[in-house]
């Protein structure tokens, strides 16, 4: 299927007609491809080191960015606000206090990504242009730098075991987008090389908002509640299922295939039905959620 086939702006999200009585929004990174991984610590941490000189600290940088972005509640988020906390972790750690690293303080950031504005390289880009902000034009660098080692490095990894047969059995019954945190450009690259592209509407990346805005953006006035369920491995899946009154069904970090199986053998037939939410969705929802700490490790040693 071509690049075009798939739309991907705000009005298609927007435009999109019902073609069945249910909706599922599904993430991508982490999710439907095993790609979290190979992309936060080959990419992502090791131009966080380059681009800020942490070379000293690299141990302790690389320790907090993989609690941050895979092993904790923030899983998922969107990489400034995960950029923010993987650094924040660090200032009272008294190796790195012990180190006279300086860290970068983020303060233009952090007003970015309090601003409303996409989390996305073209809005940071336009902010660049229009202060010409040291702080963030080095942020800039380093995500431009991120998407391009990415391209480099990712290639060929193949969705998880059961994804397809869910993906085929999602079609003949529900309408279906793809819904990330990740830039547009590199969705539609990573689900083209494996023919998965006919299987949803709209590919929804970071620049056309949160997750929770690409769900009402889609579905608003079209599905009922109860007729849309968001799949996902983070807490952002979740937060952006329930702020749309939505059900979310948890991939669970480190047992991906097992959580693909159990959708598509039990859990969407229980959507379907309406018999998903109360206790069984609880239930599933209290599992994810124990696998990924608020604390760090190291804040838990005596």
């Amino acid at each position: 299927m071509s690049k075009s086939s798939v739309f991907t702006t705000k009005n298609d999200l927007t435009g999109l007609q019902p073609k069945h009585e249910t909706f599922v929004g599904i993430d991508s990174d982490g999710c439907v491809f095993d790609t979290m991984e190979i992309k936060q610590k080959k990419c992502f941490h090791k131009l966080i080191v380059s681009n800020w000189r942490l070379e000293p600290i690299e141990k302790y940088l690389r320790e907090a960015a993989e609690f941050v972005n895979l092993y904790s509640k923030h899983r998922g988020k969107n990489r400034f606000p995960c950029l923010v906390l993987s650094i924040d972790l660090l200032r009272d750690r008294p190796e790195v206090m012990a180190s006279g690293v300086s860290l970068p303080e983020f303060k233009a950031l952090k007003k970015f990504i309090e601003s409303g504005l996409p989390l996305g390289n073209p809005a940071l880009e336009k902010l660049v242009n229009e202060t010409a902000d040291q702080e963030l034009a080095s942020v800039l660098a380093w995500s431009k730098a991120v998407n391009k080692e990415i391209e480099k490095t990712v290639t060929n990894v193949p969705p998880y075991a059961w994804v397809l047969d869910s993906l085929q059995k999602i079609k003949a019954n529900s309408d279906a987008i793809c819904v990330s945190q990740t830039p547009t450009e590199a969705l539609i690259r990573e689900w083209q090389q494996h023919d998965l592209m006919g299987y949803v509407k709209v590919i929804a990346g970071q620049e056309l908002g949160t997750k929770t805005e690409h769900i009402q953006m889609a579905t608003r006035g079209r599905y009922q509640p109860d007729n849309i369920l968001m799949i996902g491995d983070a807490p952002g899946d979740f937060i952006a299922a329930k702020g749309n009154k939505a059900h979310f069904y948890p991939i669970n970090p480190g047992h991906e295939p097992e959580s693909w199986e159990r959708f598509y053998r039990e859990a969407y037939d229980k959507f379907l039905r309406h018999e998903y939410g109360g206790k069984y969705e609880a239930d599933l929802v209290t599992e994810f959620e124990q696998l990924l700490p608020e604390t760090p490790p190291w804040k838990n040693t005596p």
